[in-house]
Formats: C-alpha cells, sequence, structure tokens
C-alpha cells in the first residue's frame, strides 16, 4: 500500500464499511421479504431462488446506500472496485444465508450443536461472517 500521510484513504475506507454496514442492517432486517427470511435457506429450487431474490435486493440496497454517500459527501469511488466490492458481498452473503455451508463450517470447527440451533449460534455465526466479508468488499470499494 502507498502511504496516505493525509489519511484520506481511511476515510474513504471508514465511509464506504459504515455504508456498507448500515445497509447491511436495513436489508436483512427491513428489505428482506418474510416469504426470503423463510425460504432462503430451504433445500432445492425454492430455497435458492428465495435466497437469490434476498441477495438481489439486499444488493441493490448496498448499491443505494453507497450511491447516496458519494452524493452526499462528493466521495469518489473507482467502479470497478464498487462492483468487484458488491459481487464478494452478494456471493458471500448467499453462501451465508443457504446456512448448509455455515452449519458444516461450524460442525468442523467444533462448535456446540445446542449453541448453534438454541443459544443464538447460528445467528451469531451468520452476522460475524457477514461482517467479515463487509470488510473485505469495503476494502475493493474504497480501493
Amino acid at each position: 500500500m502507498f502511504a496516505d500521510p493525509t489519511g484520506a484513504r481511511a476515510a474513504v475506507f471508514a465511509a464506504v464499511f459504515a455504508a456498507l454496514y448500515v445497509a447491511h442492517q436495513v436489508a436483512d432486517h427491513w428489505v428482506q421479504t418474510q416469504w426470503q427470511a423463510d425460504c432462503k435457506s430451504e433445500p432445492g429450487w425454492l430455497g435458492r431462488l428465495a435466497c437469490a431474490a434476498h441477495v438481489a435486493t439486499y444488493t441493490l440496497t448496498a448499491a443505494v446506500t453507497l450511491t447516496t454517500v458519494v452524493l452526499a459527501t462528493g466521495l469518489r469511488l473507482d467502479p470497478s472496485g464498487v462492483g468487484i466490492g458488491l459481487a464478494v458481498s452478494a456471493v458471500s452473503h448467499y453462501i451465508a444465508d443457504r446456512r448448509t455451508p455455515l452449519r458444516r463450517l461450524a460442525e468442523v470447527l467444533g462448535k456446540d450443536p445446542h449453541w448453534l440451533t438454541r443459544g443464538g449460534g447460528m445467528y451469531a455465526l451468520d452476522q460475524s461472517w457477514h461482517y467479515g466479508f463487509l470488510f473485505i468488499a469495503a476494502l475493493f470499494c474504497a480501493a
């Protein structure tokens, strides 16, 4: 990385991460339909379709949020970096929301099945997975 004595790159990253985090919260808890929430982890095409629909509205929410930040602040973002960042966010979100990949990873890591099922563990793992990939997405968007 190049030296940035003004901190401008860090400020761009911070603004982008904040925007993606807000978009995540809004898209996951307000924009997502009940049908998407109920069906996105189901096996087969119904689950895949529900999850893809959720990820589409999730990604649109992130794009609108980033666009709002750009318009409101004059922030300059490279469109290719934003495209890569949003793709990273979308793909990782789909993987997490299909549930099986996260559950298998949790089992490999020795997470307690009771905690996963009744202790809020799957939700905690889901959200921390999303936040980690939002961090990566923000790095691409801010590059």
